[in-house]
């Protein structure tokens, strides 16, 4: 039997990222009257994610295991996840004509790898909808409804999806009562309190630190890559300065290597180990001739060798401002009921995406929990007016 909807309310999305997108896209499909707001293009945030091929998500589909991969957010997306998992998105954008492939690090991509192409798609998907394109001053909350207050107009919605991102200004919530945590960055680059300049584009691959294991890269800045983008959103509130420890190589017996190599320079003998480059760098840190033959270094030596690379220290001393790809912060999730994404002390209010204080490690988590509580939030509405 087909539903139809008790009332046709006026329904606003603040956001035209991929949490609002996708919630509007549910929501049309039910004839739902929709208006989008964005100040930018449609889905324009989604254009650099996976370096411009679109990490659509994560190849993670219980919905347990998926949360973990959240520093911020993990039990409040159990009932998310459940509800609107990984399959779902792919079966979603299946229904938009984007087909996926799961590389083999686990992340899915379009076929086409081109975010473009799937903006492209998406906007398509979403032909005829209101779009106005204006600047969000303030939002005022009425007897039954909300005034949407621009730089051009204002605007009355019975109901009303704040999906406006990490970057945005939350400033436009002022009017409202609801605890919003300060919003900072994640998932960046660290600077460092040593210059690494002459180490800038060297790389390790599958080092580790503290619980986690991953690629690093020294940059002009300080140091960068997967598991530096992990450290970074695990210690994304915690103060500077602070050390890291790294482990630059696994354990072995240096001494029998040392035994074995004696006439081999000991630059070439860590650099077996780590880039020759680096090698001769933490050589000449340690006041060690980088020519120096193996069967000259001795027991007090090889100790400061080999703890400096099992527990090579770096001390952090801020974030890469120009390096943001995501943030953590934003409404508190005990504003939010996590069933249906509306806030908890005003009826007809629901919040989805970034703006949400929930961020994920890199690989497509981030996108996927926008996908899932921007569903939830259109499922609800649905819910809410149709019979």
């Amino acid at each position: 039997m087909e539903q139809e909807l008790i009332s046709n309310p006026h329904i606003a999305i603040i956001g035209a990222g991929p949490s609002g997108c996708i919630c509007a896209k549910f929501l049309i499909d039910e004839g739902f009257n929709v208006t989008l707001f964005d100040k930018g293009e449609i889905l324009h945030t989604l254009l650099p994610t996976g370096g411009g091929k679109c990490n659509l998500a994560p190849a993670q589909f219980y919905f347990k295991e998926l949360s973990k991969n959240y520093p911020r957010g993990e039990k409040f997306l159990y009932s998310v996840f459940s509800k609107f998992g990984v399959n779902d998105t792919l079966e979603f954008f299946e229904h938009l004509g984007v087909k996926t492939y799961t590389r083999a690090d686990k992340r899915i991509f379009p076929t086409s790898n081109s975010s473009k192409d799937v903006q492209e798609k998406f906007v398509k998907a979403l032909k005829g909808i209101k779009f106005i394109k204006e600047n969000i001053i303030e939002i005022i909350p009425k007897s039954n409804k909300y005034s949407v207050k621009t730089n051009k107009d204002s605007y009355d919605f019975d109901v009303l999806v704040i999906a406006i991102g990490g970057h945005a200004g939350v400033q436009i919530l002022k009017n409202f009562n609801l605890k919003i945590n300060e919003q900072t960055q994640a998932l960046v680059g660290l600077t460092t309190q040593k210059d690494y300049s002459e180490l800038a584009g060297v790389s390790f691959k599958n080092i580790k630190c503290e619980n986690y294991q991953g690629d690093i890269l020294f940059t002009h800045k300080g140091i960068s890559g997967p598991l530096i983008y992990t450290i970074s959103s695990i210690h994304a509130r915690k103060e500077f300065p602070y050390k890291l420890k790294l482990k630059l190589m696994e354990d072995v017996d240096f001494q029998d290597l040392l035994n074995k190599n004696s006439h081999k320079e000991i630059k070439n003998l860590v650099g077996q180990f780590v880039p020759k480059s680096f090698a001769k760098y933490l050589l000449e840190d340690l006041n060690i001739a980088p020519d120096t033959m193996c069967h000259k270094i001795d027991g007090k030596t090889r100790n400061r060798i080999t703890n400096t690379l099992y527990n090579f220290e770096i001390t952090v001393t801020g974030k890469v401002s120009d390096g943001e790809v995501v943030t953590c912060g934003g409404i508190d999730l005990k504003e939010i009921n996590p069933k249906t994404m509306e806030a908890k002390k005003y009826p007809n209010l629901y919040f989805c995406g970034e703006i949400l204080d929930i961020d994920g490690f890199c690989g497509g988590y981030n996108l996927q929990s926008c996908w899932s509580t921007g569903a939830i939030a259109a499922k609800s509405i649905i819910s809410n007016f149709l019979v």
